[in-house]
This record gives C-alpha cells, structure tokens and sequence, in this order.
C-alpha cells in the first residue's frame, strides 16, 4: 500500500526508508537508517524529482503511480545521477514511456553508463539559468558540480519558493513518520547525523559548496527538499548556516576531541589524564574515542565539529596503530583543515608513531601542530604528569 505525504496541494513526497541497510555506500555505518526522498508536482504537465534506491523500489513505484492517481508522467527531473537516486530510473521510464528527462549534459552520458535505454530521444538538455514552465510553476535550474559528482544540479520552484537540493542539506537517518524538520528535535536528534553525512559524504568539495551556497542563498527559498532526510519549511536560514560553517572548514564548536589508539590501555591511560587536566581547566563536553572500535565517519564528523583535536597513539609496525592510521588518512582525504591539533605518542622500542602523524597532518591544510608533543615509552611516569599538564594548558589557552 502506498506511503505519500503531502508538502503543498500539488506537491508530494513519494519516497521511503530502509531501515535494514547496515552501511551507507558500504562504507558508512548507519543504526539509525536512510531515507530516500523523491517528490511529485501534479501541475499542467507532471513532474517527478528524481527517484529512490533499488532496496525500496515497490514502496516507491506504489507511491508515484497513488499520486498520478492514472495520470501519464510528462518529466523526470534528474538532480543527481547516484545510485541511490537513480536506481529506479529505468523502472520509471518502462512505465512511462513517453516521459522527458530534464537533466543537464553532464548527466546524459552518466545515465548511458548505466541504463541501455536511450536518453538522447527524451533528454531536456538544461544550462544554468535555463527554466522549464509546467502549467502554474516555473522553475530555474542551477549547476552544482562536486556537490557531489560531476553532475549534481539544483532546481528552484520560483512559484512556490521550493529548493530540491540534490545531496546537499541531506542527512542519514529514516523517516519516522514526521516528514518536516521542525516536527522532530533536529538538533538534538538528526543533527549529528547530518554533520557525519555532510563531513563524510561532501565534505571533500567545500569549496564546491560554497559556490553552490553563493548561487541559491539569495534566492527565497520557502522550503527546501533534500534527497535525504526531513524536509524544511521553517529555520531554513539555522541549517544553511551549517553548511556556511562546514564547507569553509572553520570549526562549528571551540571544543576538544581525543581519539586514541591504544593496544594494552597505556595510551589511553594518557588520554584519560589529558582529558582529566583539560577538564580541571573548565573545559566542557570533551569528546573522546577509542578509533579501533569507532567508526572513522564518527571521529571526522567530530572534527568537523571541534576546533581542537588531540591524536593519541602507539607504535605498531614501525609506524602509527593501524586504525589510527586509516582515520588520519580518510581526514586528509576528507580535506579537514583550519584546527589546532596536539600530539601523544607512545613505543617500548623505536617511537615513530608522533613523526609519523605529524607527517600525515603536515600535509592537511592550516593545521597549527602545538609543539609540546609528548612521548610515553610503554606506559606514563609520575614525572611526565607535568608535561601533560602542560599540554592541557597550550591546549586551554588557545581555545
């Protein structure tokens, strides 16, 4: 049985959720689950905003064919050509064979790439600024490249004020019957989830998304239809402000994240006392995480978030512990830039762990490694409690 939801008289949620999927992309955990949004405009001419993931396809095909309600599909607007939104493209095409796709031409050889249909006979082939007028509603297309993929568009209903906005202002988690955001807690409850999809999944391209924010924040925009997760139809300008921050990789918080990898609890004996000496000095609310039993997309999101990271880790295989390794790497290559970081190593024998991380931030930008790293051979001596005290300070009077 079909699931809609209504956004406008004429405006429709046709989407859905799978709670069953253990990770995002196969990469990223997610307990919480994701939603895939798409959306039906009954106008003159019929419109769909993109489609779902293949896991969802029956509840999806249910939905669009309750809101045409026996009514032909004149377009399909493709936003973004990923998988998980356009793995039902095909689906939609057999069922309507005469729909347009409006897309622009980074798109066509996209679809071709994955579909044997032929786009080229029903492609609308859009440029920036171009528009397409359905009856009562007019929209304008916008171009934002590597906001994800080469491709993403955005589409602008100047009637209603209503933004589809691709990827961007999406989040992880399913939907649990309340559509719009200001019908959950979203700070309290989605907000975490929405920094780690935001860190993980575009924080790569901030300046990408800063184009893409240049482009569409003049625009009223009255709603907003992210692909993934609630809707937004009030406090627009409180969330868009978060990609401000995210994307020009200043910190959201002045705050302080450990994460450690530690083998026997040695390094973590280290950790815990940082972490004790920091709060003696009032700092609130730090962050702390064990990166072998921590998910990578969790710790880049808290560095997204925090403007201090401390990196605490022992000597494995003449280098840094492994897991510490990869959580390093996956941030530079996640971009995070503009923190203050401090360094905590540890070895019985030949302590390579601080060098070898303080080559690997080296290489991430405006990142001000504090000089005073300390080195733990095996486990912590009373008389280097004064030197992590000492690092407790550096840490509080740049905060």
């Amino acid at each position: 049985m079909y699931c809609v939801k209504k956004i406008k008289d004429d405006l429709f949620w046709v989407g859905g959720s799978d709670r069953r999927l253990a990770l995002f992309e196969n990469a990223y955990p997610i307990p919480r689950g994701i939603s895939y949004n798409s959306y039906v405009l009954l106008d003159e001419k019929t419109v769909l905003f993109d489609t779902v993931d293949r896991a969802i396809t029956g509840q999806f095909i249910e939905n669009v064919e309750a809101v045409l309600d026996g009514r032909n599909l004149d377009y399909i607007v493709v936003n973004h050509m990923e998988p998980d939104h356009c793995a039902t493209l095909g689906e939609i095409v057999r069922r309507y064979p005469d729909v347009k796709v409006v897309c622009n031409a980074k798109t066509v050889p996209i679809i071709n790439q994955f579909y044997e249909f032929s786009v080229d006979s029903r492609a609308i082939v859009i440029k920036e600024g171009d528009t397409l007028n359905t009856g009562k509603h007019t929209f304008t297309f916008y171009l934002a490249p590597m906001v994800h993929w080469p491709e993403v568009m955005v589409t602008y209903d100047m009637t209603d004020k209503i933004l589809f906005s691709a990827d961007a202002f999406g989040t992880f988690g399913a939907m649990n019957g309340n559509l719009f955001a200001d019908e959950v807690n979203f700070e309290r409850d989605w907000l975490d989830d929405a920094r780690r999809y935001y860190s993980n999944i575009v924080g790569k391209y901030g300046p990408s998304v800063q184009t893409l924010l240049k482009k569409v924040t003049p625009l009223d925009i009255q709603i907003l239809c992210p692909l993934h997760g609630p809707v937004w139809r009030s406090d627009i300008c409180w969330y868009v402000e978060k990609y401000q921050t995210w994307s020009s990789y200043a910190p959201e918080e002045q705050a302080v994240m450990i994460a450690y990898g530690s083998i026997y609890g040695n390094t973590e004996n280290a950790a815990n006392i940082l972490a004790s000496r920091l709060a003696e000095h009032g700092v609130r609310n730090i962050a702390m995480y064990d990166v072998s039993v921590t998910h990578p997309s969790v710790i880049i999101s808290e560095a997204f978030r925090c403007s201090h990271l401390v990196f605490a880790s022992a000597t494995y295989n003449g280098g840094v512990f492994s897991s510490m390794e990869h959580l390093l790497l996956d941030m530079k290559s996640h971009n995070v830039q503009n923190r203050t970081v401090a360094l905590m190593e540890n070895g019985s024998w030949g302590v390579l762990a601080g060098k070898k991380m303080t080559e690997i931030i080296s290489e991430m930008k405006n990142m001000t490694i504090l000089d005073n790293m300390i080195t733990i051979k095996s486990s912590v001596k009373e008389d280097q409690l004064a030197d992590i005290t000492a690092m407790a300070d550096a840490i509080a009077q740049t905060l």
